[in-house]
């Protein structure tokens, strides 16, 4: 029989999910986990099967809460607001609180997507997730007259998509009130449609 772990799990998971946001899997090295997680090389590789295997864990754990995230806000808000909600998030925490962390799955697929087809799998999962999210917040927003009927749902969920992707990256690299405060605007336009 093993001995109990003497680390949280979820913790160290925590920790290792963050240090791949920050820095990325290729320059996050193992020493760097054991350093962050507070753990041991055994209790890493014991417990979470190695570098690899703990970034897809901390990749779909991420996802998981960009899910949940997605559904409190259907949930909580009429459609229009939660649209604009996803967006105002990522520019309220850039702005007030300096984070210019970006999105983890948008930053693996930048670094990782092109090369492996696991990965690609997950973020085109959650990146098409989102989507949906977005194109039944429209028509929910069409069935209750708040967002117009002329406004093309799939379209304009993928639009909405491409600009959320879009300012993600613009929060790392050019993290400008103004800017950032357009791409909100744009998306708002977008659900207005034409009139």
């Amino acid at each position: 029989m093993g001995r109990p772990k003497e680390f949280d799990e979820h913790d160290a998971l925590m920790k290792a999910m963050h240090l791949f946001w920050v820095h990325g899997y290729k320059a996050t090295s193992i020493q760097d986990l054991v350093d962050g997680m507070g753990i041991g090389r055994g209790s890493l590789y014991g417990t979470f099967g190695g570098k690899r295997s703990l970034f897809m864990r901390a990749l779909r754990h991420y996802d998981r809460e960009r899910e949940e995230h997605l559904a409190q806000l259907a949930e909580e808000m009429e459609p229009r607001k939660a649209l604009l909600a996803t967006f105002e998030g990522v520019v309220d925490s850039v702005l007030t609180n300096g984070g210019r962390d970006g999105c983890f799955l948008v930053n693996t697929a930048l670094e990782l997507a092109a090369h492996d087809a696991e990965i690609a799998s997950v973020v085109a999962s959650a990146f098409a997730d989102s989507e949906g999210f977005f194109r039944m917040m429209i028509e929910r927003g069409q069935a209750s007259s708040a967002i117009p009927r002329d406004v093309d749902a799939p379209a304009t969920a993928r639009a909405l998509l491409t600009l959320l992707l879009g300012l993600f990256v613009l929060s790392r690299s050019r993290p400008e009130t103004v800017l950032l405060r357009s791409v909100v605007q744009q998306a708002d336009a977008l659900i207005h449609g034409a009139n």
